[in-house]
């Protein structure tokens, strides 16, 4: 099998040629999969650096000359200094590097070759610099270099990230001698839009001729402010924006045109089919998205990830903590907490990360705190170096970039890890494995795209005791979440006190965090991935599956057929989900079943189906509705099973996208949340809405509209 690997780099041979972590999975997925005997090229940018590559490498210069006009049609909204379609002059060469039974391709002309020290350019130049188009050129490098230089040959081409790949599965979508596998390696708004003139023209430039998807409709201005409300607040959860009309999506453009999809991981996947208990799971079902991913579904699979052999290396020599915590001018002896992550307060979970140990320190708790907050600029935040002051011996931060070698006797030396991290932007964490494999025992929130590395609710007791690496704390979608930091506190007291009277089960966890990171091989995502690739070279693809369509619950989606012919699975499934509609389909709903699925939805706090299971049951209806009230300018809202309860509110009209203005409720008793309405836009007069977004215990995000009638 020949597989060309694309991305925008592919530096992770060299650290001098590295700029982010897609670049060392790429590569050691190539060497994994010439490992096993299947011919690899990839195609990458050169970046400027070719002297470099000469300087180190057998570099070749191929017989390879490309020279054509890129067309580009700009937006005037984000454009207004330029015309409106600008053409770039280019003259591509490629040059090639063979190494460890890969055949790197480095793709040269003045468009790529520009920003050698960055690669990618910064974000402020969209508008004012053609540089910004850096990533497309490539794109259509790319298509053209692979038509040319491998024509006919039959390949598998994988590309990864969707924003640098979305022209590729339209362009070679007709070549029979092609195959297209798009890779998700980050959770990018699954509703990123670009500007549809510009993707319009570049594929009639490829001689592409494919039909872009019809454009969404505008939002309908009788919409209930409720829903606007919720639209609005996605801004804050990093997942969902609102564009205006003349954009596409480039999930459909991938989606809809490659012949598979790849994954990070299970739960990686999971998130990104249905956003699952996020302030975004309600909103998505209504977007023509929902649409493209359910239709799609049957195409993906998940490929893996894997830690660097380095990290999981038996023969590595153990680390000299004493050496390592004191050269640092902190206590060997006294528990320690490591955390390795880009500097990123938000997505990292760092802001509540720091406010926690700023606790637990006052607190008196006698521990060290090892905490790589990653920026070439430095940390800019007085809260975050005011803590690091006040708690002098305990803390050590560090922005720098340094040799892998210090970060890994970091984690060696270290007794926890923590990973706190928020808004489910995290597909893998190689981070949070790499330090597992060497002892450190997790703290970290419980997201789907770090489910597998086995740290849960209760390590020591409950359920999945057995198996359990560490320490979940619930996910976060909350900018400043006082929730996370009180879950943190907690879990950086209790790791403490079980290092100091509990050392078996410490051992335990310990011994299970190394074993469960060191399953995470290369050649394990390498055999992954070919289980996937097999099939498809052989011209076996998957096919749509009714049990997909149950597993997430679409049943709108189901053929009608599938009411007769599987009536029990549907309604297991809708059952699961407390769906009276799609029970009733197939089976009577009596009192039993009414009651089920309405504890079903009651738990998940989805009060629509819960009202739907309820319809003829008034004890159900009464409870229903006991669950608020408004009167005399004030509410009262009792749910047993939440956390926080927060008023979300339309912010006055500005510049740019609609924002939200949020306020939680006061807690006065478990599950009971009570607040004065405030202000003329919280009025809640006859007719009006009042949006609240709920915290469950379980970590679920929901929605609930108060009415007054």
């Amino acid at each position: 099998m020949h597989v060309i690997e694309t991305y925008f780099e592919c530096g992770g041979f060299d650290h001098r040629f590295l700029q982010g972590g897609i670049s060392v999975y790429l590569w050691n997925l190539s060497k994994a999969l010439a490992g096993q005997g299947h011919r690899v090229s990839v195609v990458t940018p050169a970046h400027g650096r070719l002297d470099d590559l000469r300087a180190s490498y057998d570099l070749e210069t191929l017989d390879y000359e490309d020279s054509y006009e890129l067309p580009l049609v700009l937006d005037p909204a984000t454009w207004a200094a330029f015309p409106p379609e600008v053409g770039i002059p280019l003259t591509t060469t490629a040059h090639r590097l063979r190494l460890d039974g890969v055949d790197l391709y480095f793709l040269s002309n003045r468009l790529l070759d520009e920003l050698p020290d960055r690669f990618y350019p910064p974000y402020h130049t969209k508008g004012s610099d053609l540089v910004f188009f850096k990533p497309l050129g490539y794109q259509v490098d790319t298509v053209r270099f692979v038509r040319r230089y491998f024509a006919d040959e039959k390949a598998l081409i994988h590309a990864h990230e969707p924003y640098y790949h979305y022209l590729l599965p339209a362009a070679f979508r007709d070549d029979p001698s092609k195959l297209v596998v798009g890779t998700v390696q980050s959770n990018m708004p699954i509703t990123k839009k670009v500007y549809r003139p510009k993707v319009e023209r570049l594929l009639r430039f490829l001689d592409a001729q494919v039909t872009l998807p019809a454009e969404d409709e505008a939002p309908d201005r009788s919409c209930s402010e409720h829903e606007t409300v919720l639209s609005a607040y996605q801004q804050r959860t990093h997942l969902h924006y609102e564009y205006g009309p003349g954009h596409v999506r480039i999930y459909d453009l991938v989606a809809d045109h490659a012949d598979l999809l790849d994954f990070l991981s299970p739960g990686h996947l999971a998130f990104y089919t249905d956003f699952a208990d996020t302030p975004f799971e309600r909103p998505f079902t209504r977007l023509p998205v929902r649409e493209t991913v359910a239709r799609n579904a049957h195409k993906s699979f998940v490929g893996g990830c894997a830690i660097g052999s380095r990290w999981t290396d038996a023969a590595r020599p153990a680390a000299d903590r004493a050496a390592v915590l004191g050269g640092l001018g902190l206590d060997p002896d006294l528990p320690t907490f490591f955390h390795n992550a880009r500097y990123a307060v938000n997505h990292k979970g760092q802001v509540e990360l720091f406010r926690a140990v700023d606790r637990v320190l006052d607190e008196g708790l006698a521990a060290n705190f090892v905490l790589r907050c990653i920026s070439d600029g430095g940390i800019d935040d007085p809260y975050l170096r005011e803590v690091v002051e006040r708690h002098r011996g305990r803390i050590h931060l560090e922005c720098e970039r340094v040799e892998e070698q210090r970060i890994l006797e970091y984690a060696a030396s270290s007794d926890f890890c923590l990973f706190p991290s928020k808004f489910e932007m995290d597909t893998f964490l190689i981070a949070q494995g790499e330090a597992m494999s060497v002892g450190a025992v997790p703290i970290a929130t419980a997201q789907l795209g770090m489910a597998h590395f086995g740290h849960v609710a209760d390590p020591l007791d409950g359920p999945f005791a057995e198996r359990a690496t560490g320490f979940a704390v619930n996910r976060s979608f909350a900018e400043d979440d006082a929730l996370l930091v009180d879950a943190l506190a907690a879990r950086i007291r209790q790791a403490a006190a079980l290092l100091r009277e509990r050392p078996e089960e410490y051992r335990r966890l310990r011994a299970n965090a190394i074993a469960t990171a060191r399953e995470f091989t290369w050649e394990q995502v390498a055999r992954l991935h070919l289980e996937a690739f097999t099939p498809l070279w052989e011209e076996r693809r998957p096919e749509p599956d009714a049990d997909l369509l149950l597993r997430h619950g679409w049943f709108d989606l189901l053929p009608a057929e599938a009411y007769r012919t599987r009536p029990d699975a549907i309604a297991e499934a809708a059952a699961r989900f407390g769906d009276a509609d799609a029970y009733r389909r197939c089976r009577e709903l009596d009192p039993t079943a009414a009651h089920a699925l309405f504890e079903a939805a009651w738990l998940r706090a989805d009060f629509d189906r819960c009202a739907a299971a309820a319809e003829a049951d008034p004890l159900l209806r009464a409870r229903l509705s006991g669950r608020r009230t408004v009167a005399d300018g004030r509410i009262v809202y009792r749910l047993p099973h939440a956390e926080r309860v927060e008023v979300v509110t339309l912010a006055p009209p500005g510049p740019g996208r609609r924002e939200v203005s949020v306020r939680p409720l006061e807690r006065t008793a478990p599950g009971v949340f009570a607040g004065v309405l405030g202000g003329e836009r919280e009025h809640i007069h006859p007719g009006g809405e009042l949006t609240l977004l709920l915290t469950l215990a379980d970590g679920r995000s929901a929605w609930d509209v108060v009415r007054h009638d």
